[in-house]
């Protein structure tokens, strides 16, 4: 099946600040539902899990995870192209004499996003780690520190893997935030922050059951990684994040 992309050449969108562009979503009927779609699916099942996952967070976490993985696995196959294809490249100015080529034989899909999935599992310890360093349990709660860890990776990294690859230039400038803003890097942008912001209810003294690790943190990554992916991709698509800093000075 065949289908057209939302944005022009990728070389047209990307600016002086980067040589990475960024990703369009494919312009499609079937993608653009899927991507109106997939936050309510994830936000409805995190809600309708909720009293479940603050009763047993590990075990929640754990039956939810094929569940996200699926859902996220039709999201990037079928709105984002993958990596390797010509909307998903690096941009660089071709060489004098230079021809460009056609993408005639493009990646495959299904390979594409099991490589990604792949990723996103190995980068999963790493989280963890990250989550031990801003103060999550280091010896009690493991398995909680770690299912919550496998969440945050398939939201934030595993569309970056699957539309990215492992283009050293891309993930540099992600690493760095100069990437320019779209659905993918929003989304991993909006799991980080989200996931801070849901850290600041767990200390303070309101004895609520639902403000122990991960459940708060948890429902900030979702929601902002959500919300960010979908601006990211509309509004902001393009944008760096740097240019907001100027606004603010």
């Amino acid at each position: 099946m065949s289908s057209t992309l939302v944005k022009d050449t990728p070389a047209q969108e990307a600016d002086s600040k980067s040589q990475v562009a960024p990703i369009p979503l494919i312009d499609s009927p079937l993608s653009k539902g899927i991507a109106i779609v997939r936050p309510v699916l994830l936000l409805g099942l995190l809600a309708l899990r909720f009293d479940a996952v603050v009763a047993e967070p590990a075990s929640s976490l754990q039956l939810a995870l094929p569940a996200v993985a699926l859902i996220q696995t039709a999201y990037v196959t079928t709105c984002l192209p993958p990596a390797g294809s010509q909307a998903a490249k690096v941009v660089r100015r071709p060489r004098p004499g230079e021809k460009k080529r056609a993408d005639a034989n493009g990646p495959n899909t299904l390979s594409t996003a099991i490589l990604a999935l792949l990723l996103t599992a190995i980068s999963t310890p790493a989280v963890h780690a990250l989550f031990v360093l801003f103060g999550a349990p280091f010896l009690g709660q493991v398995s909680h520190t770690l299912f919550c860890s496998a969440h945050f990776s398939l939201l934030a990294f595993f569309p970056v893997f699957y539309s990215r690859g492992v283009s050293g230039e891309a993930l540099t400038a992600i690493a760095g935030a100069s990437a320019p803003l779209d659905e993918t890097f929003g989304g991993l942008v909006g799991a980080v922050v989200g996931a801070w912001l849901g850290a600041v209810p767990i200390p303070l003294d309101w004895d609520r059951e639902w403000q122990k690790w991960p459940v708060t943190v948890l429902v900030g990554m979702y929601a902002g990684s959500l919300l960010s992916s979908s601006v990211s991709g509309t509004f902001l698509y393009g944008k760096h994040l740097s240019q907001f800093d100027g606004e603010n000075e």
